[in-house]
């Protein structure tokens, strides 16, 4: 039986190559999310301002990331010493570790006055000591602690905290919650809890879709609203509805949601791309139509523009073209390109040459002329034409400079100048892609062969390089001061929390914002959410104010950080010492495979971590005289994954490029490419892998490895500070 592996994640439709930039040092984020500072919040801002990077100026701070048994002495210590900014952030930790603990009183006790000397945090901390009370079994205090929490703070959003307890024995406080509060995570489980007693409440139905999206019951909801509510749904809750499938990448019932949503440019583009991604082509056409009617000047409108003429290709297209030519400049390149094309087709030739010339000529920095650019090299190298190919790529990295095609035509200018003899040339290239796209895929491939110690397909197995992660926890740059605090403190769950009341513009989020919300996700464990969120920030992105926050996103070492996370390396690390194997290429793997996801489970079966199929684990189990596991064990599944992992370069000589590419397409087809496209060159095999899933499983695995390497490996960090961005 063939033992595969499918990658369950799907690659975003319309999202390139990530841009990443380097950073030897790590960096403390100093981001102003625009917001006035509340005057309790001064004393943190001026500490924070005043941190030495190397010798943070607190003492409570990097105890947060330890556990609370190794933490207690010291923060006891901190907690009794002068009053200060870190006494009070001691306090606040310990009597948190406290309750979890179920050791109320002491909790009581470092809380005593605590709010007086800290107000950033005041209503959390009579919110604490209202827990405290509970875990000590004082139900009367802490009810009367929670009635003071309304009493002081009823607009706080720990207020709902409050009604939520309150609640347990007098509805009317649920209520309240829901009408207050309806973002906050305790009304989601009020109404969770509701309709397990009542399903056919919709006020509740709608509050979930709304507010609780990302529920794994949420598919009940929507199924409930649509098959039987749908006559009483107003065009808001299609929209709720319409985001969470576009969200999912269920494009098509997330067009035919947005069809019934609130008539905006961005709805009635979806409405149109959603079925086009399905293969509903009346329907699609019928949308992007709509919109150019309703919105004739909506940014949105000229794309719409360019996906009817990809739809008819016919010369009905055109009218739509020589819109999004004259009217949309971003749209010319593309559209002109698509024109050329239909020109073709009617044997206009020389009016089609006319149309390809101007794009290149005038709109040589669209990603469109970028993409015609580096087919045309491509074709040109596959007929031995090496240095036609150079020249036709080369126009890439200088019009283009951010195109996904840049670091991939940049590698290649470097290949075919080798294949010329022009040598230096070819050192220049790689140089200039390891300066300019250092993160990229390329980048590995450019360093290796200029003799970095980074690793080879043939070698990057055997390597253990040195770790070091990252000490500090990166500042946020959207979000109140409280939530800030609170992620400071370790306080994931209560910052998450917190923000998710204050989050309210998921669907359009600022650059800011969508970044607060994955780092936030990533603490409490949403992984794969939370990548996604960081990963996406520079999608759909194209105003000049939204480029301007990415390019300073970007230049901090802590998004990086947050992209390239170390979940379960307390299971990674000794199981790939166990098997000889590279952990940071399990990490690497372990990303693409399942964004480090526990509890995912691909349509084809694949579980946890690594992806195991259960067919797959029970040959192993046999394999290894393994008599129980589970696969969505972390544990488990990388001591499974890491054996097949093992398994696989045993079989390609400890090739990793074939033992990764088996991984995902299973060995039957790897075999098969290796008699069809040979072992000469490793970057031709990989260009000629006939899956584009497995294809760009490659590169993103060994993308991400790459990316591990430089970011926390103090050696590749060092020597590639040397490397500095070209102008360009």
């Amino acid at each position: 039986m063939q033992k595969v592996m499918k990658n369950p994640i799907p690659l975003a439709v319309g999202a390139g190559l990530s841009v990443l930039l380097i950073g030897s040092t790590l960096l403390l984020m100093r981001w102003s999310d625009g917001e006035q500072a509340a005057p309790e919040a001064t004393e943190v801002q001026a500490e924070l301002s005043s941190q030495s990077k190397e010798k943070p100026k607190s003492a409570t701070l990097p105890l947060v990331t330890l556990s609370p048994t190794q933490r207690a002495s010291e923060l006891e210590k901190i907690a009794s010493g002068g009053k200060s900014l870190d006494r009070h952030r001691a306090r606040y930790v310990l009597a948190s570790d406290l309750i979890q603990q179920y050791r109320g009183q002491k909790a009581i006790a470092w809380l005593a006055g605590l709010e007086q000397d800290y107000p950033l945090l005041a209503p959390h901390i009579i919110a604490k000591r209202a827990q405290a009370y509970e875990v000590s079994g004082d139900k009367a205090k802490a009810n009367a602690t929670w009635q003071e929490v309304l009493q002081k703070y009823p607009e706080s959003p720990v207020a709902a905290e409050a009604l939520f307890a309150l609640g347990r024995t007098d509805p009317q406080y649920w209520d309240k919650a829901i009408a207050s509060f309806p973002s906050h995570p305790r009304t989601a489980e009020i109404a969770w809890t509701r309709l397990k007693q009542n399903p056919d409440r919709l006020p509740l139905l709608r509050l979930l879709v709304k507010h609780d999206p990302d529920s794994k019951q949420i598919n009940t909801v929507l199924e409930t609203l649509q098959n039987k509510y749908a006559a009483q749904l107003k065009p808001e809750d299609w929209e709720a509805i319409a985001y969470i499938y576009w969200d999912r990448f269920d494009f098509d019932k997330a067009g035919q949601a947005y069809a019934k949503a609130t008539r905006t440019p961005l709805n009635l583009y979806r409405a149109g791309r959603g079925r086009q991604l399905r293969g509903k082509r009346t329907e699609a056409v019928l949308a992007y139509q709509q919109l150019l009617k309703e919105f004739p000047e909506a940014k949105e409108t000229g794309l719409a523009a360019v996906r009817l003429g990809q739809l008819l290709l016919s010369p009905a297209a055109l009218p739509y073209l020589d819109m999004a030519i004259n009217r949309f400049p971003e749209k010319a390149g593309e559209a002109l390109l698509l024109k050329a094309k239909i020109l073709d087709g009617t044997g206009s030739a020389k009016s089609a040459s006319q149309a390809r010339q101007l794009a290149l000529s005038k709109y040589a920095d669209s990603e469109a002329v970028a993409e015609y650019r580096w087919t045309v090299a491509r074709g040109r190298a596959k007929v031995g034409d090496f240095l036609g190919a150079w020249q036709w790529a080369q126009p890439i990295t200088k019009h283009n400079p951010d195109s996904e095609f840049a670091p991939k035509a940049a590698f290649w200018v470097g290949k075919w100048a080798t294949r010329l003899g022009r040598q230096q040339d070819a050192k220049a290239s790689f140089e200039y892609v390891l300066k300019n796209y250092p993160e990229s895929y390329y980048a590995w491939r450019s360093a290796g062969i200029l003799g970095l110690n980074v690793g080879t397909f043939n070698t990057v197995r055997d390597m253990m390089p040195q770790v070091v992660k990252a000490p500090e926890k990166p500042l946020l740059p959207a979000g109140s001061e409280a939530m800030k605090e609170l992620y400071r403190l370790g306080q994931k769950r209560d910052a998450r929390a917190l923000w998710q009341t204050e989050f309210n513009n998921r669907v359009q989020p600022t650059v800011n914002e969508q970044f607060t919300d994955g780092v936030l996700r990533l603490g409490v464990g949403e992984n794969i959410k939370g990548i996604t969120q960081v990963e996406g920030v520079s999608w759909w992105r194209d105003t000049p104010e939204e480029k301007a926050e990415i390019s300073t996103l970007k230049q901090d070492i802590a998004y990086w950080h947050a992209l390239y996370p170390f979940p379960f390396w307390e299971y990674i690390e000794p199981w790939s010492q166990e098997r000889k194997l590279n952990p940071l290429l399990v990490t690497a793997l372990i990303r693409q495979e399942s964004r480090f996801e526990p509890a995912i489970r691909s349509i084809a079966g694949a579980l946890g971590l690594m992806q195991v199929m259960p067919s797959t684990g029970a040959w192993i189990a046999q394999a290894t005289n393994v008599k129980s596991y589970a696969l969505d064990n972390p544990n488990d599944n990388i001591k499974f994954g890491t054996w097949y992992l093992d398994h696989t370069h045993e079989t390609y000589s400890n090739n990793s490029l074939f033992a990764v590419a088996s991984y995902n397409a299973g060995p039957g087809n790897v075999s098969k490419w290796i008699s069809q496209f040979g072992l000469s060159d490793p970057d031709e095999f990989v260009e000629a892998v006939p899956f584009p899933e497995t294809q760009g499983y490659i590169k993103h695995v060994f993308e991400n490895y790459w990316n591990y390497l430089r970011l926390y490996n103090p050696q590749m960090s060092e020597i590639l500070s040397h490397y500095k961005r070209t102008k360009n």
